[in-house]
């Protein structure tokens, strides 16, 4: 039995996501995020100006004038959210943790991948796969992705972004459109993300908090590592320190930006503290020029 306060989230969730998609995404995400190819649809009689390429010769042949094949777009796609349930997604300085972003991402981009007749899949992941859910369609299955990313209980408290991507690439067996929802506080993993980018369409999500670069001045704080464990005893409010910390985060976000775009992969960087709505738009609008040219 869930907990009250979880059963209202996900509600809370499944109300703004929905209408989110309804108001803003459907029609960017359907255009933006395509089939697999043509599919074969129809038979119809040649017109002048038709690609004689396309002329069905059997067909011709039995009822004696032109007639061509007809194709539509392939639709139906798999999505699969991969999303990093290690230590470090339980931190928000705001009204949300990292996880709690993370679940109503995964609401938005589930909604608007059924309104697409598309299918959608879950892969949580720490330093191990811990759970999975193969992709399906319907309400009832977005509702249990996000219900399993908001409560969810992982194991472990450590990240392993390559064995996330080793497992995608066994459980899916076609391209598929992935979304890799994570904070990115791993090593190694620029090379297998790289080669999931050229069998996927891969979009890295990059959660972010601003506590994590700009601490308030709080005198002497112990912080601990929610991955590993260490603790350190800080001055928080030391300048410098404070001025180093700013510096070292903003490093580090250009490295891993770096990176990632390096790998193939576009990336969406949200932040706990900020609305997530014109940072999808931006992505979805920059996608559909680019499909577009």
């Amino acid at each position: 039995m869930l907990p009250a306060e979880i059963i209202k989230k996900i509600r809370q969730i499944e109300i703004r996501t929905s209408r989110i998609v309804s108001d803003v995404f459907a029609g960017q995400y359907k255009s933006v995020f395509k089939g697999h190819g043509m599919e074969f649809h129809e038979v119809r009689e040649y017109v002048p100006g038709d690609d004689v390429r396309a002329i069905d010769w059997n067909v011709t042949a039995r009822l004696g004038h032109p007639f061509i094949k007809k194709y539509i777009e392939e639709r139906e796609l798999s999505v699969m959210l991969l999303v990093d349930m290690s230590g470090s997604q339980h931190f928000g300085s705001g009204a949300q943790f990292k996880q709690d972003l993370a679940a109503e991402l995964a609401g938005v981009l589930a909604f608007a991948a059924i309104q697409s007749n598309d299918r959608i899949g879950l892969i949580l992941f720490t330093d191990e796969v811990e759970h999975f859910i193969p992709p399906r369609k319907g309400t009832r299955h977005v509702l249990r992705v996000i219900r399993d990313t908001l409560h969810y209980k992982p194991r472990g408290k450590k990240t392993d972004i390559a064995k996330a991507l080793a497992y995608l690439n066994r459980v899916t067996t076609r391209k598929c459109v992935a979304f890799l929802i994570s904070d990115f506080q791993d090593t190694d993993y620029i090379k297998p993300l790289a080669a999931a980018a050229r069998r996927h369409d891969l979009i890295a999500v990059r959660l972010r908090d601003r506590r994590e670069a700009e601490w308030p001045a709080a005198g002497l704080v112990e912080l601990e590592d929610a991955e590993t464990g260490e603790r350190i005893l800080v001055d928080t409010s030391d300048r410098r320190v404070q001025e180093r910390l700013r510096q070292r985060s903003d490093e580090v976000a250009a490295a891993r930006a770096r990176d990632l775009r390096g790998a193939g992969v576009d990336l969406i960087e949200l932040e706990t503290n900020t609305p997530y709505v014109q940072q999808l738009i931006r992505f979805f609008r920059a996608r559909e020029r680019r499909v577009a040219s």
